[in-house]
């Protein structure tokens, strides 16, 4: 099983544990983008406590610059037809996108607690691996948030990902 951390700035670690049975190119994705270094630096810009941390899209300089995915792919959900029976609870990571079912490219959420209304609707492709990691999940959703370049929800300290990594 593929497993990777998420590395914080101030030391907090994510580790999490990827399901290819359920989006294998989800995981892929994300997996090519965490092996090419494009999540370090990066920040949690959308933070909704009692619901989500969202990341993958943006970097910090003094206030929120977009940085784009090389690409685009399909949603792997049930409502876009594919077989993804993954439950989004506390923990589950998942592809974030727009409005379009095939619009997920880098940006991702994890679930701080269970959220019905998004299975079958978006991509889950793994989860938290264990305890420490979902508390700290939940522990930055709980971050004061405000208003930034037009954008809801942005922490206002910066949550940055100092590296991201596969772990071995």
């Amino acid at each position: 099983m593929d497993k990777v951390c998420f590395e914080f700035e101030n030391g907090k670690k994510i580790n999490l544990e990827l399901y290819r049975e359920h989006a294998p190119l989800s995981v892929e994705n994300f997996l090519d983008l965490v092996k090419s270094g494009f999540y370090d630096g990066l920040c949690f810009h959308r933070i909704i406590e009692g619901f989500m941390i969202q990341g993958g899209g943006f970097e910090w300089k003094n206030g929120l610059v977009n940085k784009e995915a090389p690409k685009t792919i399909k949603g792997e959900f049930i409502s876009n037809g594919v077989n993804n029976t993954l439950k989004h609870e506390a923990g589950v990571i998942s592809m974030a996108r727009t409005m379009f079912p095939n619009s997920a490219s880098s940006q991702f959420f994890i679930c701080v607690d269970t959220h019905p209304h998004l299975d079958g609707q978006y991509a889950g492709f793994g989860k938290t691996c264990d305890e420490e990691s979902l508390k700290v999940a939940i522990e930055l959703s709980k971050v004061a948030t405000t208003y930034v370049n037009g954008y809801a929800d942005v922490p206002v300290e910066p949550v940055v990902i100092k590296k991201a990594y596969v772990i071995e």
